[in-house]
Formats: structure tokens, C-alpha cells, sequence
């Protein structure tokens, strides 16, 4: 079992978070009005600006950077909430929370559901990965789980701890109530990393029903988010107008309340075209009522040449005219938010450590400073409720 200790910081302890070490950086955010620090590369707010809390709604980001920080969570958490930033969506891997069969641990889920809860930021969670008693391990990449039905029961047992009647709640009533309403099931299982050995839109639908089933017994009322669904040009990976007709020709319409893209496009108006696009694919299946949400987009500012990586001052124009156009269609296509990707630049991954365009489309550089796209992001998103 994980053991976690949740770390309640007490005013002197912000006091003393908030003065520079030395070697750090100070850098005054024009939009947030407030002082950006950062601290071993992580930027985050000082002083008052570490207990500021929501301003926006429609806009989230990536929430890895104060989930792996909890010394420092609440000025990281207080510079995303004075950003604009509503909501975190971040992945609650089943892997680690059951850790026998029918046991789960959800310490490092409450901690961070309360850190959020205290800055009102709403969490979209990412349901994914499976314990090894449920799937078979491959080198290649993340495989489903062989028990759906274990699945829906994570999802179930997910709801009741954290959802409008949850456990954590009547456990910490000196939390902010904030339930999680919205649950997101799996991610990009189009491509072959994330479904392995191929990707099978009629198998993932029987995991989809799995988790809608587990979901509504509890909250009949929650939102039900299908996979980010790229549409990617990678060899391995399934189109996304594919899988989506797979997955509606296998029955989803009735397995989830939202469908999910992750809206990659050269520019602004090629994402909200793309999702114009989309809309008109789910209504060819008769499915006028969903929602939909914007799970991810995002442009590069450096590493290898692609088409996504487009230089610092077009990220933070397209960053602008994106948001802006998407909270104006938000109604016609029934959108309920957008996820930038992502906060903050991340070092290549192991065991091979290969650059690549996405590891640069943080708000911010991997040492911490913000680039224009940060203050662009937060002039827009802070006005968007």
C-alpha cells in the first residue's frame, strides 16, 4: 500500500515558501497580477497569490505538476487557479489504487482532491491502466484490462469516495465540497502504446459500458467522458473518424454522455474546424444530445521540427484565438471545456529519452519561465467562466 503523508501548510510556512532561494526566479505575471516563483524549475505563485482560488471554468490543464509536488502544492495550485485555469485533468491509474483485488488505497487521491477542493478547481478524471492480477504486461505499451467488470467496479468504488455522496467528504467536512461529476474513461485508445497489442474500438467500448454501468449505480447524474481521441498520422494508430464509427457501430451512443477529442491541429481554426467535424460525424449517428470536450491540444515551442511545433510567440497567438474561439461555439457544438497541454515543459521520457514536439507545449519552460503563451493563456482564460 502507498503511504503518503498529507501536508496541511501552516501561514508561516507560505511566509517562508513565498521569499526566493537563492538562485530562483522572480518573474511578475502580467495577466494573474501576481508574482510567479520558481522553485527547482517548478513555476508557482508567492505570498498572497498562493492562496488565490478559481477564476475561470471553461479552461483546464494538465494537473501533474501539483500532483507530484505536495510540498509545494498549494502556491502551484494558487498560480493555476488565479491563470484561469478551472479545472485539472489527470490520470487516476487504477494500477496503484487496487492494490489486491476488491482493496483499493486512495491516500494519494484524497490528498489531492482536498488541495484541489480548497482552491475550488474541479478535477476531470482520467480512468486508465489495469493492477497486474488484471491484465497481462507488455514492453510495448499499456494493454487493457481482461476484466471489464473489475473495471466498472474501480469506477463505482472511484464515485462513491468522491462523488456527490462520497466517503471523502463525510470524512473531511473541513474540506471545500467539491464532488467530481465528470469521469473520463481511458486514454487515446486508438493508438497502439495505449491499447496494446492494436487498437479495437468494439473492445473498447465493452470497457466504456463496464465504467458507464459502474458510474451511474452510484451517481445517475455524472457525466460519463469517452477516451482523448487523437487523430493521429502514427503508423500504428487507428484515424479517428475510424475508431469513433467503430466505436458507434458497437453500441456506444448509450455508453457515455460526452465524447472526447484531442483536438491537434496546426492552428486555432483548424482545432475548431476538427470539431465542427466531429459534430457532424456524431449526429450522421443520430447522437444530437452528447457533449463534448476538448481533453487536449497544444503546439510546441522547440525540439525536433513537426507541424505541431510552431516557435513561443504563434503558440501564444493561436493559444489566444483558440480559447476565444471555442468559448463562442461552445453552445452550438455543446462543448464543456478545453484542456491545454499542458502547464509546463516536460524532459524526455525513459528508457529511451527522445525528444519530441510534445514535450514542449507547456505554458511554461522546463526551468520554469513562463513563455508568452503562459500570459496569453491567462489573459483569456481568466474571462471565461
Amino acid at each position: 500500500m502507498r503511504v503518503l503523508a498529507v501536508a496541511v501548510a501552516a501561514c508561516a510556512a507560505l511566509t517562508a515558501l513565498a521569499m526566493p532561494a537563492p538562485g530562483a526566479s522572480d518573474v511578475r505575471g502580467t495577466s494573474a497580477a501576481l508574482t510567479i516563483v520558481t522553485r527547482g524549475g517548478m513555476p508557482m505563485a508567492s505570498g498572497t497569490g498562493c492562496s488565490a482560488v478559481r477564476r475561470g471554468g471553461f479552461v483546464g490543464v494538465g494537473g501533474g505538476d501539483s500532483f507530484g509536488d505536495r510540498a509545494n502544492s498549494e502556491c502551484i495550485l494558487g498560480l493555476q487557479a488565479a491563470s484561469g485555469v478551472g479545472f485539472l485533468r489527470h490520470n487516476f491509474d487504477w494500477t496503484y489504487i487496487e492494490y489486491a483485488p476488491g482493496k483499493y488505497d486512495f491516500s494519494l487521491e484524497d490528498w489531492w482532491v482536498a488541495a484541489t477542493a480548497r482552491k475550488r478547481i474541479r478535477i476531470l478524471p482520467i480512468l486508465f491502466g489495469a493492477p497486474t492480477f488484471y491484465t497481462r504486461r507488455f514492453t510495448g505499451g499499456t494493454a487493457p484490462p481482461s476484466d471489464n467488470a473489475a473495471f466498472g467496479n474501480f469506477s463505482a468504488a472511484l464515485v462513491r469516495r468522491y462523488g456527490p455522496d462520497g466517503s471523502f467528504w463525510a470524512e473531511h467536512p473541513e474540506v471545500p465540497k467539491l464532488p467530481i461529476r465528470s469521469w473520463q474513461i481511458w486514454n487515446e485508445p486508438n493508438l497502439r502504446q495505449y491499447w496494446y497489442p492494436r487498437p479495437n474500438p468494439a473492445a473498447y467500448v465493452r470497457l466504456l459500458k463496464a465504467a458507464y454501468a459502474g458510474i451511474k449505480s452510484v451517481d445517475r447524474r455524472a457525466e460519463v467522458v469517452t477516451a482523448g481521441l487523437p487523430d493521429s498520422k502514427l503508423g500504428d494508430a487507428m484515424p479517428f473518424r475510424k475508431f469513433v464509427t467503430g466505436m458507434y457501430r458497437a453500441g456506444a451512443k448509450s455508453a457515455f454522455d460526452s465524447l472526447a477529442p484531442n483536438a491537434y491541429a496546426t492552428t486555432a481554426r483548424g482545432v475548431v474546424k476538427l470539431i465542427g467535424k466531429t459534430r457532424a460525424l456524431m449526429r450522421h449517428f443520430g447522437d444530437r444530445r452528447a457533449g463534448m470536450w476538448v481533453t487536449e491540444v497544444g503546439w510546441g515551442t522547440g525540439g525536433p521540427k513537426h507541424r505541431f511545433n510552431i516557435g513561443a510567440k504563434r503558440q501564444a497567438r493561436e493559444i489566444a484565438t483558440l480559447l476565444r474561439s471555442l468559448y463562442r461555439v461552445r453552445r452550438k457544438y455543446r462543448l464543456r471545456g478545453v484542456v491545454y497541454y499542458g502547464w509546463r515543459d516536460k524532459p524526455p521520457y525513459p528508457p529511451k529519452f527522445k525528444d519530441m514536439w510534445g514535450l514542449h507545449t507547456g505554458l511554461f519552460t522546463l526551468k520554469g519561465e513562463p513563455k508568452p503563451g503562459y500570459r496569453a493563456f491567462a489573459r483569456v482564460a481568466t474571462r471565461l467562466r
